[in-house]
C-alpha cells in the first residue's frame, strides 16, 4: 500500500499511530514544536484547523530544503491533525491543572460533550495540501467520583483534549454512545485522511 509514497505523521499522538497503521500505512513520526496557546480562534472548526496547518508548517521548516523532496522519486506526503472538545459551548484543550481536569470529567458525567478534530495532509512534492474537519459527539453514564480521582492520577489526562481518551479501560465502561466516528474522537477521521492522501497525489 505504501509502494507509490512515503507517509510522515506530525504526532506522538498513541492514538493517532494506532489508527493510521490501522488503515494500514508505514509512517515516519517528526513532531512538530509550536506553541499551541499562541493560535486562538473562537470557532473550534477553525481553532483545530489553523493548529494542524503551524503544525504541518512547522515540521516542513524543521525538514528543510523543499528541493531534497522535489527530486525524490516517490512523493512524501506529512498528516498532521488536532483535536478539541466542546463542552456547552466552551472550547476544552489538554488541562493544564487537575482542578481543571476535576471540573472537565465532572463535567462530563452523566452528560456529553462535542469533539471537533482536523487532519491536514500535504504533498512535500508537489507543495499540495489538503485540509478539513469532522465532528462527533459522546455521551457518558454517571463516572463515579472514585473513578474520576483515579483518572485525574494519569498522566495521560493530561496529553489529550478535553481531559478524556475513549479508550481508556478506567473510562470505556461509562461511555454511553459515540455519534459520528470513534476515529474522529481518538484524533484522525480515517475517511477524511484516505480522501485527503489521495487528493494530494
Amino acid at each position: 500500500m505504501n509502494t507509490t509514497k512515503q507517509l510522515i505523521l506530525g504526532s506522538q499522538s498513541m492514538a493517532r499511530k494506532k489508527i493510521l497503521g490501522e488503515m494500514g500505512y508505514d509512517f515516519t513520526i517528526v513532531t512538530a514544536d509550536i506553541d499551541e496557546k499562541a493560535i486562538r480562534r473562537d470557532n473550534p472548526q477553525d481553532l483545530v484547523v489553523a493548529l494542524a496547518q503551524a503544525k504541518a508548517d512547522e515540521i516542513i521548516s524543521k525538514l528543510g530544503d523543499q528541493t531534497q523532496f522535489a527530486q525524490d522519486p516517490l512523493p512524501t506526503l506529512l498528516i498532521t491533525a488536532d483535536t478539541v472538545v466542546v463542552y456547552k459551548g466552551v472550547i476544552r484543550e489538554k488541562p493544564t491543572s487537575k482542578e481543571e481536569a476535576r471540573q472537565f470529567i465532572n463535567g462530563y458525567s452523566g452528560s456529553h460533550g462535542g469533539v471537533v478534530g482536523s487532519v491536514i495532509v500535504s504533498n512535500l512534492k508537489t507543495g499540495v495540501r489538503r485540509a478539513g474537519w469532522d465532528k462527533a459527539e459522546v455521551y457518558f453514564h454517571e463516572i463515579p467520583a472514585k473513578v474520576i480521582d483515579d483518572l485525574i492520577d494519569d498522566a495521560i489526562t493530561f496529553k489529550v483534549a478535553g481531559g478524556l481518551t475513549l479508550e481508556h479501560p478506567l473510562i470505556s465502561p461509562f461511555i454511553d454512545t459515540v455519534v459520528g466516528g470513534v476515529d474522529t474522537v481518538m484524533g484522525l477521521p480515517k475517511e477524511l485522511t484516505e480522501k485527503f492522501i489521495t487528493d494530494v497525489l
